[in-house]
């Protein structure tokens, strides 16, 4: 995990690609996809295994054992679309309906789930915390302390003659880019052009992993 500071926020960047605020007792995941592979089959005949549920709720349980929010916002695209949503088995609707209870749960809608679902929990546009909001694709005329995801950011370490590329966090004086938590959710490069564009010339990318390393934003 790495702490840093955003707009008046002390955050904490999780390994895991979460993002913890202690002060607000909040835990917020970006573009958890669930239900790719069913959507994948059903719109290509495509068959990967159907293991990304499993996999995206078992380190979200993790994350929430550890650190137990009080508030958990899911920041967009949290499932790969509505029929996805729609089709989940009864047990993973049972696994997700048993990490909400008992804490304020907020849906924030993407460009893949635009709008509600019957599991509960509060379903927004975009919600402000404090001196934050929290939005799922950035907007470029966004005032300061802008939180979204969407882009599923990814940067390229270079040490010792190997290069590694994690997902990771985008941060400048503006705007935070949350990476994809989901399995299956792939990456957008940091040298993008998309990437370039919103984030400023100093901003700094947090890679996610067993290790968190911290390093200014790659810009090739």
């Amino acid at each position: 995990m790495r702490s840093f500071g955003f707009c008046g926020a002390e955050l904490i960047a999780l390994g895991s690609g979460a993002l913890l605020w202690p002060e607000q007792s909040l835990l917020v995941v970006s573009d958890l996809h669930l239900g790719k592979s069913e959507r994948i089959a059903r719109r290509s005949g495509q068959m990967l295994p159907p293991y990304e549920n499993t996999e995206t709720l078992t380190r979200l349980e993790a994350d929430i054992d550890a650190h137990a929010p009080s508030n958990v916002l899911c920041l967009g695209d949290s499932f790969d679309d509505l029929n996805a949503g729609h089709a989940l088995s009864d047990p993973v609707t049972e696994w997700l309906t048993r990490l909400m209870a008992g804490r304020v749960w907020t849906w924030i809608e993407g460009n893949h789930d635009p709008g509600p679902l019957e599991l509960g929990g509060t379903h927004l546009a975009q919600q402000s915390v404090g001196a934050l909001t929290f939005r799922h694709i950035a907007d470029l005329d966004a005032c300061t302390g802008e939180v979204s995801g969407h882009y599923h950011p990814k940067a390229s370490l270079h040490s010792r003659g190997r290069t590694v590329t994690r997902p990771c966090f985008l941060y400048d004086n503006t705007r935070l880019i949350l990476p994809a938590y989901g399995t299956y959710t792939g990456g957008l490069r940091s040298s993008s052009a998309q990437l370039q564009t919103l984030m400023q010339p100093d901003a700094r990318a947090i890679l996610t992993g067993a290790s968190t390393v911290e390093i200014p934003m790659p810009r090739v």
